[in-house]
């Protein structure tokens, strides 16, 4: 019996460290390292051991033969990467990172003085991006980690960012959590930096600060109508199925029979399908409970994915596809209004992901014909090569205009949302491009800030998912402690005890 990697992959490379036989690709230093959208189980050479399952942090990793129905089709996307890419690199290739060493031969006659003294290091921020560089520093060296996140809670995307069906990538969460109470952490929740502390104070009684605040808004479509009620940001809908405190239980009211999403990558499938689903399958799982009422009471019948590319570049992931043509109780249909749509289908190749929509039935959608209102299954349709053009209504939303095969076509809607893309804030205290929505850096050190360090979407824009965050982590620490051999970080001029007691003034 071989293991598959399934859809929950966050290519993190945990498994790849503790694989016996190399059979877990592509591994850091590889070639396609970081360019794939999952990492692949070669079966050929997978022995059974599961050490791979045991240190997958998010559940990704299963037994073959155990796979649910719709995981079954992971078995064959593992098997088809090593048929396209060949024999893997051979094992002194790969680079498995900081938790591997080179041990020499032992000289106990040798005294090395220690190359720095203990850090006091503060991290803004206890998202995925963050918590990887609490990891580092914890784990290699004998720094003092201070914790500092605006909201009362930790966990950052993973808490308010992931889909709350999706509650093995959530799990991941527990892995950062065991940092929150490492002796050598204080963490401090509800303190934002730029108003209850400035970024001087903070720097000042730390002598480095890691800021990991991610993107923090989405991006604007920047056409006629976008501000209209019934026309909010994908991210807003979200923090409000994962009982985000800054959006109120309220903020969202389904009570339309159409919902347009503007976008098709993993964001814009994510609400569709919360959107489409049985609200029953959400009992259980980490939704609000404001939001599952709602849903419950929810009136739409009908998603509409708004891609302005053809199929073969919409942007999800293939395994978000996957999972989506699983959906019970839900129909998928592509908009088959521009002749181009149907060419990129049937051309796809096996491996392309327009491939996916081969199965997938095609019809040219009547948008004059509303939702049927007492129809028991919900369908969502994908629409490509179609650009929205302008929000129409007077107080609400009441259509979309886009873009299409056969001229401009208004498709009523009275929920539409952006799923275009997150984008960073200024940050106070900090230089900020407004080109890029991210801190000008080099290698993670912040332009013109000596002892201040980006990490995460705010230092490489919003872009890779958890486990990219880990490469990221890597790169930033690695920076600054160069940083500190060389005597580079400016000397606080305050100590931990002060800034406790000055946060719990301030907060």
């Amino acid at each position: 019996m071989t293991f598959a990697i399934t859809q929950n992959c966050c290519t993190d490379a945990a498994c790849v460290a503790v694989c016996p036989v190399n059979c877990i690709h592509p591994a850091p230093g590889e070639r396609d390292f970081g360019a794939t959208e999952m990492l692949y189980i070669d079966p050929a050479a997978c022995i059974d051991c599961g050490a791979c399952a045991d240190a997958c942090p998010v559940d990704a990793v299963r037994p073959a033969e155990e796979l649910t129905p719709a995981q079954q089709p992971y078995a064959a996307i593992n098997a088809a990467y090593f048929e396209r890419s060949g024999q893997p690199e051979p094992r002194e290739a790969v680079d498995h990172g900081p938790n591997f060493h080179a041990w020499g031969t032992p000289d106990f006659e040798r005294v090395l003085p220690a190359d720095f003294a203990p850090l006091r290091v503060a991290i803004v921020g206890t998202g995925p991006a963050g918590m990887y560089a609490a990891e580092d520093l914890l784990l290699h060296t004998r720094s003092q980690v201070t914790l500092v996140d605006r909201l009362p809670a930790p966990g950052g995307l993973i808490r308010y960012g992931v889909a709350p069906d999706h509650l093995a990538t959530k799990r991941i969460g527990e892995t950062f959590a065991r940092f929150h109470t490492h002796p050598r952490v204080r963490m401090h929740l509800g303190l934002d930096v730029g108003s209850h502390v400035t970024a001087a104070e903070l720097a000042a009684h730390h002598d480095a600060v890691i800021y990991a605040v991610g993107a923090a808004t989405d991006r604007r479509l920047g056409i006629p109508g976008e501000d209209l009620p019934g026309s909010i940001a994908a991210t807003r809908f979200v923090a409000w199925y994962n009982a985000h405190p800054e959006v109120a239980p309220d903020a969202v009211a389904l009570s339309a029979d159409r919902v347009v999403v503007v976008g098709n990558g993993n964001v814009a499938l994510d609400v569709a399908r919360i959107l489409a689903c049985d609200p029953t399958a959400l009992t259980g799982t980490a939704v609000a409970g404001h939001a599952l009422d709602e849903l419950r009471r929810s009136k739409v019948r009908e998603v509409v994915l708004l891609g302005r590319r053809g199929p073969e570049h919409a942007a999800c992931t293939g395994t978000e596809l996957l999972a989506l043509k699983n959906l019970p109780g839900v129909d998928l249909v592509v908009d088959d209004h521009d002749p181009r749509v149907g060419t990129a289908i049937d051309a796809a190749g096996a491996a392309q992901k327009a491939a996916l929509f081969r199965d997938v039935p095609r019809e040219a959608v009547d948008w004059s014909t509303p939702p049927d209102p007492s129809g028991q299954r919900r369908r969502i349709v994908f629409r490509f090569h179609s650009e929205p053009l302008e929000m129409r209504g007077d107080e609400n939303l009441r259509a979309v205009r886009a873009t299409g095969g056969a001229g401009e076509q208004e498709i009523p809607a009275g929920l539409a949302l952006r799923a275009v893309g997150y984008r960073g804030v200024p940050q106070s205290g900090l230089p900020f491009d407004e080109g890029s929505g991210t801190v000008p850096h080099e290698r993670g050190r912040v332009t013109g800030l000596p002892g201040t360090y980006v990490v995460g979407w705010i230092k490489r824009g919003p872009s890779g998912g958890i486990g990219a965050n880990r490469r990221c982590a890597a790169e930033t620490v690695g920076t600054l402690l160069a940083d500190a051999v060389a005597g580079r970080l400016p000397a606080p001029t305050g100590g931990a005890r002060a800034f406790h007691r000055l946060a719990r003034r301030r907060r």
